[in-house]
């Protein structure tokens, strides 16, 4: 059992496990902010600019499920600690990367540490409070933390990069983790105590491998073999990557009939209500990932506003994420899925006027309002989604299929990125002399809206439910 805490001593707990999605959440939004400065900073490619949001999200998908078990086998308090210390010193070295080729590796070793940090967040949420009513408002911090970590990300993106303090800005949004990292670590130390360890846990290290292996070999190349004309390594890799997810695939099977706890059970794939939610993680994940690294190239690079005012266009946005958030866990009790329907709907209304109206000439209020429509749409859809796909899921299934749907979304976004940055960068380049942002923003939204219309159809196939659903995914 968990050692019986005082009032104000679990409380205090909660204050410093949310440093982990903190921390998690922030590096990516501090990074869509900062990708133009990044770039020019080390003199990177668009795919290896890609790969620094990428590698980040496929590190921490590759070893999310084996991180969250390992607190239950070695204590979550040791897990998080050391999570959070390599953390800190990948953080610290991507600041000092010289190289894209370094900033990159460093990038998917800080991802890797993330998958040990941050699902000790939620399981020591579960130990600390015991009480329902006190869970539930613990884990409404969780939630609040995740949009306060956006916002905070937005600002400090877009100040840092515009700013020189001893070294280039741009290096500052990866130091700055260093005294929170540190902070965090002090803390971690002196006030939260071990909880109970699990030695009935197998670690899948194997198939984590494969996994991470058929990931690197499918988004390498996608994100770098464009801009090289697909020469013949490209596409071996992405034939490999076939090969590899086969493999995969046959080990998990096999994994599972030997009753090795394999890591994806793969009988949930049996269940259509789940096969339909993950096609709906899939999508609408690839295109909001997307949607942020185009649009922060594009108001900076193709309408010439700095990275702080990109940053701060970007604050009504996670607000009013976070208030649709809030007021659509009340409105899915009695409407269930149609709630996100309507997010859907907006969020198609808000890429229409933006295809329309973000020119050269578009005013400040145009702007800020438009991307604040698209954070209301996505704040009814993104934070329930997976809650209602898991009601459509036989309750025996909710813990591993969550893990699944979790890692599945650390992997939609980095598709994001590959495929539908992609798609944006191609269209960039068609004219070297003259790169087209306008045109290219135009373009990746449309296929933001391909991949918008697919969760539309995924939603309508699932079946409704109206009821309470828990909100357990993080914005990305």
């Amino acid at each position: 059992m968990y050692p019986k805490m005082q009032e104000r001593s679990r409380w205090w707990a909660l204050v410093i496990v949310l440093t982990a999605p903190l921390l998690s959440v922030i590096d990516i939004f501090i990074i869509n902010m900062s990708i133009p400065a990044i770039q020019e900073g080390i003199h990177a490619t668009d795919g290896e600019t890609q790969l620094v949001i990428a590698g980040y999200l496929l590190g921490s998908a590759s070893f999310l499920i084996i991180g969250g078990r390992t607190g239950d086998y070695l204590g979550r308090k040791k897990v998080f600690f050391w999570g959070m210390f390599f953390f800190t010193l990948t953080s610290c070295f991507c600041g000092l990367a010289q190289t894209p080729a370094q900033l990159n590796l460093m990038r998917f070793l800080q991802g890797i540490s993330t998958s040990f940090m941050a699902p000790q967040a939620i399981a020591f949420i579960h130990v600390l409070f015991e009480d329902e009513q006190e869970k539930a408002k613990a884990i409404g911090w969780y939630g609040a933390t995740l949009s306060i970590a956006a916002i905070i990300g937005q600002i400090l993106g877009g100040y840092l990069s515009a700013i020189y303090f001893i070294t280039d800005g741009w290096r500052l949004i990866f130091f700055i983790n260093l005294p929170v990292g540190a902070a965090a670590l002090w803390a971690i130390h002196r006030y939260l105590q071990e909880t109970p360890r699990s030695s009935h846990h197998r670690f899948d290290y194997s198939g984590a491998g494969i996994l991470t292996a058929g990931l690197i070999a499918l988004i390498y190349p996608l994100t770098t073999g464009r801009e090289e004309g697909w020469p013949l390594w490209s596409i071996a890799m992405l034939a490999g990557a076939v090969f590899i997810f086969v493999w995969f695939l046959r080990d998990q099977l096999k994994k599972g009939m030997l009753s090795k706890e394999p890591l994806i059970d793969m009988s949930l794939f049996r269940l259509k209500g789940f096969n339909i939610g993950l096609l709906a993680v899939l999508f609408h994940f690839m295109m909001h990932t997307a949607y942020l690294l185009m649009c922060a190239v594009y108001l900076q690079k193709g309408l010439g506003l700095s990275a702080l005012t990109c940053g701060v266009y970007f604050i009504l946005h996670a607000c009013l994420f976070m208030i649709a958030a809030m007021v659509t866990s009340r409105l899915i009790v009695r409407y269930g899925k149609r709630v996100l329907q309507w997010g859907v709907l907006l969020i198609f209304l808000a890429f229409i006027l933006q295809v329309l109206l973000f020119r050269q000439q578009a005013s400040g209020f145009t702007i800020v309002s438009l991307i604040g429509l698209y954070g209301l749409g996505n704040g009814m859809v993104l934070p329930s989604l997976l809650g209602i796909v898991l009601k459509s899921i036989p309750a025996r299934y909710a813990g591993v299929s969550a893990g699944i749907f979790s890692t599945f979304q650390q992997t939609a976004s980095a598709l994001g990125i590959s495929i539908l940055g992609g798609i944006f960068y191609y269209v960039l380049h068609l004219n070297e002399q003259h790169p087209d942002y306008l045109r290219a923003f135009s373009a990746g939204l449309s296929a933001n809206m391909v991949s918008l219309l697919i969760v539309a159809v995924m939603l309508f196939l699932l079946p409704h439910q109206p009821g309470p659903a828990t909100t357990v995914l993080q914005e990305h």
